[in-house]
């Protein structure tokens, strides 16, 4: 099984330089309507612009940018020096949700929220 993570943006290019610099790494495709990032052997990490999804999706959902600053979902990423991560995107202009602590669960980790409203969260690996 390969597995691939889509998140709608409003600016595609505004979020590739974003994802690019917060996980220092480079997209795997990009090109007009979706970037991909590849996140390990079988996880991708896409983006696709919301005006793109929504001719997809037409009238039969709310337009994705009415949408927008709702927490739905989160992307979850284990990794070495998650602090680190997390300090990136706040430097890159990510908002913090919570900060890097450990949790319930067992995991260190901490939440932040890129320009589209979407919840990351890093936890250390």
């Amino acid at each position: 099984m390969i597995s691939e993570f889509i998140l709608y943006v409003a600016n595609q290019e505004k979020s590739k330089q974003f994802y690019e610099k917060l996980l220092t790494i480079s997209p795997s495709l990009h090109v007009p309507g979706m970037t991909e990032f590849q996140l390990s052997e079988n996880c991708k990490l896409g983006l696709m612009p919301e005006e793109g999804i929504a001719k997809i999706l037409k009238e039969k959902t709310p337009h994705p940018k009415t949408g927008k600053g709702i927490p739905r979902c989160e992307l979850y990423l284990k990794v070495v020096n998650a602090s680190d991560y997390i300090q990136r995107g706040l430097e890159l202009g990510a908002k913090e949700v919570s900060p890097f602590q450990q949790r319930d669960w067992g995991d260190q980790a901490g939440y932040i929220i890129d320009m589209d409203g979407h919840v990351i969260v890093f936890a250390e690996l």
